[in-house]
């Protein structure tokens, strides 16, 4: 969990000579400077250590590690499927987990998306914006990246929902030891699984910051009402009321819903061989304008890499 967060703010990539500053980002500057220094730690340590593990590390071996850590953030998902009266969706993830971590062999082999139980994207930000918490100014955290207060706070609730938050804390010096070198592979892990989507971000983008900041909160809209956000209001503070009323029976919870896609915005890539990565089963269709977008449960950005890159790896 706490090596998905760390990733957050790696590709968020060199920002530019600050403009103006935007009334609807009044900490600009200090987002900025934040940003830079994010991008400046991912091209001195994480990137190097992402690079020699994806060359040192077979694909099976890789995969089972994902899905490792994935089976583990399920737990959380279960309990935000609850906390956000998804009473059938945490049904199913309380199942995908069970599957996986016995079957599965600890989750190390995705069993469950096999017998129809998909992998679902809750957090504990969404479950508070489901109960109508407004999200505050967009802002950037050191080595956390694109976040809001709302978000903030999340991540302090997805901690206490993950078991090695716990290891970390109470479990003696071996432990510890233990859990920070499975956060290491964690963070690790996540950073080489991105490699092919940061060439999409570097040639996507004049101002990398204003990219990564629209796309993180388009895709925190489409996430917290699950595929069908509000329409677009000409009032910024209309727009934040109708983010913060996903509450009950307002909210579409049902999950995986593509209907109703987010609107690109105008930092989107117009590239017609990109596919939208959703969630891990479900892909936009290429014919549709691809929107980026940022998963903050995991805090990883989601964009992928041309089809002929795809294929190369």
């Amino acid at each position: 969990m706490l090596g998905a967060l760390l990733i957050s703010g790696t590709l968020s990539g060199c920002s530019t000579s600050p403009t103006a500053t935007d009334k609807n980002d009044p900490w600009e500057s200090w987002n900025r400077d934040v940003h830079s220094f994010n991008k400046d730690f991912d091209d001195t340590i994480l990137k190097p250590l992402a690079k020699g593990y994806k060359d040192i590390t077979p694909n099976p071996v890789d995969e089972s590690i994902t899905n490792i850590f994935s089976n583990i953030n399920d737990i959380g998902v279960t309990i935000n499927d609850f906390l956000q009266l998804k009473f059938v969706q945490g049904g199913m993830d309380a199942s995908r987990f069970l599957v996986n971590t016995t079957v599965g062999l600890v989750g190390a082999f995705d069993v469950a998306k096999m017998i129809d139980l998909p992998k679902h994207d809750e957090d504990f930000g969404q479950t508070l914006g489901f109960w109508g918490v407004p999200s505050g100014n967009y802002m950037v955290l050191p080595f956390l990246g694109a976040s809001s207060p709302r978000d903030t706070v999340g991540l302090i609730g997805d901690a206490l929902f993950n078991p090695l938050t716990y290891v970390s804390f109470f479990g003696g010096f071996a432990a510890n030891a233990a859990s920070a070198a499975a956060t290491g592979v964690d963070v690790t892990d996540s950073r080489s699984d991105l490699m092919s989507s940061e060439k999409i971000l570097n040639e996507a983008s004049v101002d990398r910051y204003d990219f990564v900041k629209n796309s993180y909160k388009q895709r925190r809209e489409y996430l917290i009402h699950d595929g069908n956000p509000p329409e677009e209001n000409d009032d910024p503070l209309a727009g934040e009321a109708l983010e913060g009323s996903a509450t009950g029976p307002a909210a579409n919870n049902s999950p995986n819903n593509l209907s109703n896609p987010p609107k690109p915005s105008t930092s989107a890539v117009q590239n017609p061989n990109a596919v939208i990565i959703i969630d891990n089963s479900t892909t936009m269709p290429k014919e549709a304008p691809p929107v980026p977008v940022i998963d903050n449960s995991k805090h990883l950005l989601e964009l992928s890499a041309p089809e002929e890159e795809n294929q190369r790896k």
